[in-house]
């Protein structure tokens, strides 16, 4: 069992190696390696000027011998609001560094990098570069520059295809086949760093901490998800026997005209009820009832053996079924 590259100590760790940083920049941001002269890692707390505001904490946050800043972010859930999330680390990264009086000329370009581990989108693409430019493509400014790299699309020979497949790495036969398959000295570090973290003690405890807190997150929101439709389903229960109740209450003779009312229609729609017409042959057992006390009278209705009318119980309660073989 393997320190798997997706946990976020581990791609910290990863990252923290200047040649496996250095060859990912290079390969994600497509600049030539001999252009990355020097790296900088720093303080992944953002700044913020009060106290009250919002902090901004990213996982990796370098700057490039060119004075860009890059924020390397791994994200592996879904979570509400992501987009904006990215928006707000954009925007900490970009003025942080700029004092109040100062020229807006010393802002520097910031450049984020996203891997995840979920659908962003639903095309094929898994690497993607986001610019800011105008509608019919011309560039306004180069200062703001996003990546999403997606994990769990299908590669297609792309120079990113190897980092995804370290990403996805489970097992040490998959170290393996990435190993054989490189020549990526930044990949090969990384398998390398890997292979270490995952025979330190002291990694390997708190990725088993990680993979159990991982375990417990999954459990508790597989029941607030069930819980949730179970509850949902009761509202939805209880709204249609309101309605039902209420239908009744007002004495309608042609219910059937009355769910064909458009203003009706939308009322139940505004409550969040949509009404789906079904043939329910079901009549229910009530003495009083038109429908089955004409039933009755003039034999309708299944019968068992003993020539008594066959009872079924379904959502009115006690039900008798109109015979369908039954010529009159």
């Amino acid at each position: 069992m393997i320190v798997r590259p997706k946990w976020d100590y581990c791609m910290k760790e990863l990252f923290r190696n200047f040649i496996i940083l250095k060859y990912f920049i290079s390969d994600i941001l497509d600049i030539p390696i001999e252009k990355i002269r020097s790296l900088k890692l720093r303080n992944t707390n953002l700044w913020r000027r009060y106290k009250y505001q919002k902090q901004g904490i990213v996982d990796v946050l370098l700057e490039l011998n060119d004075d860009t800043k890059i924020n390397i972010e791994l994200q592996i859930r879904t979570v509400k609001h992501w987009d904006k999330r990215q928006l707000f680390y954009m925007g900490k990264l970009l003025t942080e560094e700029l004092s109040a009086g100062e020229d807006y000329k010393h802002m520097k370009r910031c450049i984020t990098i996203s891997i995840l581990d979920f659908h962003l989108t639903w095309d094929n693409n898994y690497h993607k570069k986001y610019l800011l430019r105008e509608e019919n493509g011309e560039l306004f400014s180069d200062l703001v520059e996003l990546h999403i790299l997606e994990l769990n699309k299908v590669l297609t020979g792309r120079r990113v295809d190897e980092w995804i497949r370290l990403f996805n790495v489970e097992t040490e036969e998959d170290l393996e086949i990435l190993e054989t398959m490189t020549r990526n000295p930044g990949i090969l570090e990384a398998v390398k760093e890997v292979r270490h973290m995952s025979l330190g003690k002291w990694a390997r405890a708190r990725y088993d901490e990680h993979m159990k807190m991982v375990r417990d997150q999954n459990a508790r929101d597989a029941y607030v998800r069930d819980e949730g439709i179970n509850i949902g389903v009761e509202q939805e229960r209880n709204r249609l026997a309101n309605l039902i109740a209420r239908m009744n209450a007002e004495g309608d003779e042609d219910q059937v005209t009355r769910l064909q009312d458009p203003e009706f229609v939308q009322e139940m729609n505004d409550q969040s009820i949509r009404l789906i017409p079904i043939i329910d042959a079901g009549v229910k057992v009530e003495p009083g009832y038109e429908i089955y006390e004409e039933g009755v009278k003039n034999n309708y209705f299944c019968k068992r053996e003993d020539g008594s009318d066959f009872v079924a119980a379904v959502w009115p309660g006690d039900t008798h079924f109109p015979d369908m073989l039954n010529p009159e």
